[in-house]
């Protein structure tokens, strides 16, 4: 099978805010991050992007919470590590500090600023609210200073501005192809994850791109399929939903990562191999 028929499965396996009281399995501690990241390898992926977590569950960019994770990651699997740096109220020193020194494969870079938000229809407010700011002097910092180590970036897109402001980053030599782009849709304040969404992003992306989409919550399953379709790479975990297409709530990453593989597969893609992934993502220059 050709190498362009190879799907690449990546699992959020923990984000910032989730808690154990809305889904047990959600890893907070080094040795449980480990585990999980082991189990979404068996069942195919190969990348795992993973949020800074104290032991009790809080948000965390302490260097030494990730030189732990990836310790217990690569004790137990050869995926390829992906580190968040979204963060709110910090410098920008501070949200890149851990992925200058811990250097795993991967950073995730979100591509501008958006209102983010949860809103309740139930209580006709709005469950949190914050500017998530990266304006282009912080994104090109942290370009460059991923450059420096040998990090290579992940652009998080939320919204058609954002795979706009691509092009001048590329244009300045900032990023060398191929561009890992990850649409993420249904993000209050971001683009809705709804089928023409995906299309107009996915369909108007920097050329050469190699693209995955994050559908949030109920989205996941109709549009990892739909992204399937179209020849996109996936991203499933318990950052983003935490339950089956029949409404069960998972008790691992790997249960939902094995849904996406056997999605995948039933629509005549395979799996890539962890070698495969790096080769497309040109994680072996």
């Amino acid at each position: 099978m050709a190498l362009g028929d190879k799907v690449i499965v990546t699992c959020a396996v923990t984000g910032a805010v989730t808690t154990k009281k809305q889904c047990a399995a959600i890893p907070y501690s080094a040795v449980e991050i480990g585990e999980e990241c082991r189990r979404a390898y068996e069942a195919g992926a190969t990348v795992v992007h993973v949020h800074g977590r104290t032991d009790d569950g809080q948000p965390s960019y302490d260097e030494k919470v990730f030189e732990a994770y990836k310790r217990e990651i690569e004790a137990r699997s050869p995926v390829i590590i992906n580190f968040s740096t979204g963060a709110v109220g910090l410098s920008k020193e501070q949200r890149i500090n851990h992925v200058l020194k811990t250097r795993p494969h991967i950073g995730a870079l979100n591509m501008g600023s958006m209102n983010y938000a949860k809103y309740s229809a139930k209580r006709k407010d709005f469950v949190f609210s914050f500017v998530f700011a990266n304006p282009f002097d912080e994104i090109i910092f942290y370009l460059r200073a991923m450059n420096e180590v040998g990090v290579r970036p992940e652009c998080e897109c939320f919204d058609t501005s954002h795979v706009a402001s691509l092009e001048p980053l590329i244009d300045m030599g900032l990023m060398q192809g191929p561009i890992d782009i990850n649409i993420v849709l249904g993000v209050m304040g971001g683009a809705p994850a709804t089928p023409d969404h995906l299309s107009f992003i996915a369909t108007h992306l920097p050329k050469g791109s190699v693209w995955k989409t994050t559908p949030i919550s109920q989205a996941t399953w109709p549009l990892t399929a739909m992204a399937l379709g179209m020849g996109g790479n996936v991203r499933v975990g318990l950052e983003d939903n935490f339950y089956l297409p029949t409404g069960e709530m998972v008790k691992s990453n790997g249960e939902l990562v094995a849904q996406a593989v056997s999605m995948a597969r039933s629509a005549g893609r395979t799996p890539a191999t962890v070698e495969e992934t790096k080769q497309i993502l040109g994680l072996t220059k």
